[in-house]
Order: C-alpha cells, then sequence, then structure tokens
C-alpha cells in the first residue's frame, strides 16, 4: 500500500467516524426531546389527577353539606308536625 493509499484509506475512516459522531448526536437530541416530551406529559397528567382529586373533595364536601342541611330541615319539620300534633290533642 502506497501513501495515496494509506492517507484515502485515512480520511475514509475520518469520515466514516464524523458521520458516526453526527448520527449520536443526533441520536442523543431526539433522547433529549422524547425525555422533554415525557417530562412534559407527566407534569400534565400530574396536574389533571391533582385537579380530578381536588374537584371530587369539593364534591364530597357539598353533598355532606347538603345531607346536613336537608337532615336538619327535615327533622325541624318533623318537631313541627309533632308539636302541632300535641297542640291539637292538647287542647292548643
Amino acid at each position: 500500500m502506497n501513501e495515496e493509499q494509506a492517507a484515502l484509506v485515512e480520511e475514509q475512516v475520518r469520515h466514516a467516524l464524523d458521520l458516526m459522531r453526527a448520527e449520536i448526536e443526533a441520536l442523543k437530541a431526539q433522547q433529549r426531546h422524547d425525555d422533554e416530551l415525557a417530562c412534559h406529559r407527566l407534569r400534565a397528567l400530574e396536574a389533571q389527577a391533582q385537579d380530578h382529586e381536588q374537584r371530587l373533595r369539593s364534591a364530597t364536601t357539598g353533598v355532606t353539606e347538603f345531607k346536613v342541611w336537608s337532615g336538619l330541615a327535615a327533622g325541624g319539620s318533623g318537631l313541627m308536625s309533632l308539636a302541632a300534633l300535641l297542640r291539637t290533642f292538647l287542647g292548643g
């Protein structure tokens, strides 16, 4: 192998090495992009889950308050009916 052929092979190896480095850098960039996208999606899902949990807690609180007030109203109404009944029987 003469000097020109060795230089040509050396240049081809360097070119192949440069191509592989460029491909590795492109893969790294794609991997960083995919990682950022996955993190963004995860944060969005966590925010949605937290919002959903907050809505459920709010709905539960509302239902509980409604049950308490309706129970008090029904109890008060029943108490007033009982008072009216006693008043009627006792000649009120």
